[in-house]
């Protein structure tokens, strides 16, 4: 049975990836920074069925909440499969480029971006013994530098100093990250799972969770001979779904 651990996974796009990989078959480690939210969640989701998933408290701005969770991870398994860094964080609103200060802008990176850093680099060595590790770091079309220079993409107008750029930063980090380990079984990448209706945006996006999820996984679930380094978005109309930088 293959084991994948998803931070941020009490709600949203990361508990119906969750959810998917279960009915998979998979062994889902369903990351939540509050573990009593954690456990009612997969209280309610056994309840409905769903098998092989189990909370686990992890703070991904904490090194020690991350190496705690790993260690549960490696008592109970010995390796790891997959690893899903979806936990993230929008930071305030609006957030101008000429107004928004270090300290708030920091606070978004320290989650979306240095805590990435730190579950990978910590929860690596137990990747490393899988026959085909996989790594994806969930992103955004917010993070393409390309599409934001672009007057007629349909987000063109969004923009803002936090989030944005530390989507930009981690797709960066992934495509450096994915040389590293580009001679290994390893498929490394981003994935922006399309502006979905969550409570992160206040459910305005027009895409479901059930079709992010299923995107998510599209790409994570792959063969040897599939990319890696690559940034894969679910807003691209195009069949391969391969997002510019």
């Amino acid at each position: 049975m293959q084991t994948v651990f998803i931070t941020g996974a009490n709600r949203s796009i990361g508990l119906e990836t969750a959810k998917q990989l279960s009915e998979k078959g998979l062994f889902v480690y369903l990351g939540s920074r509050n573990l009593e939210k954690g456990e009612e969640v997969v209280k309610e989701l056994n309840e409905k069925g769903f098998q092989n998933i189990k909370a686990i408290e992890i703070d991904v701005t904490n090194s020690e909440s991350i190496l705690k969770a790993k260690n549960i991870v490696e008592n109970e398994q010995g390796k790891l499969d997959i690893l899903i860094n979806n936990a993230g964080i929008l930071g305030i609103n609006p957030q101008t480029a000429s107004e928004t200060s270090t300290k708030d802008i920091q606070e978004v990176f320290d989650t979306n971006f240095f805590g990435v850093i730190s579950v990978t680099q910590i929860f690596l060595d137990l990747l490393k013994k899988s026959e085909q590790p996989r790594i994806t770091n969930i992103t955004s079309g917010l993070g393409s530098l390309t599409l934001h220079s672009d007057p007629n993409w349909k987000y063109y107008h969004i923009k803002g100093a936090a989030y944005g750029p530390s989507k930009s930063a981690l797709n960066a980090y992934t495509i450096a990250l994915a040389y590293e380990l580009r001679e290994s079984s390893f498929k490394v990448n981003v994935i922006d799972p399309g502006y979905t209706a969550t409570d992160f945006n206040h459910h305005s996006g027009p895409g479901s969770v059930e079709s992010a999820a299923f995107f998510i996984i599209k790409y994570t679930l792959t063969d040897e001979n599939a990319p890696t380094g690559q940034y894969f978005s679910n807003d691209i109309e195009d069949e391969n779904g391969i997002s510019p930088w």
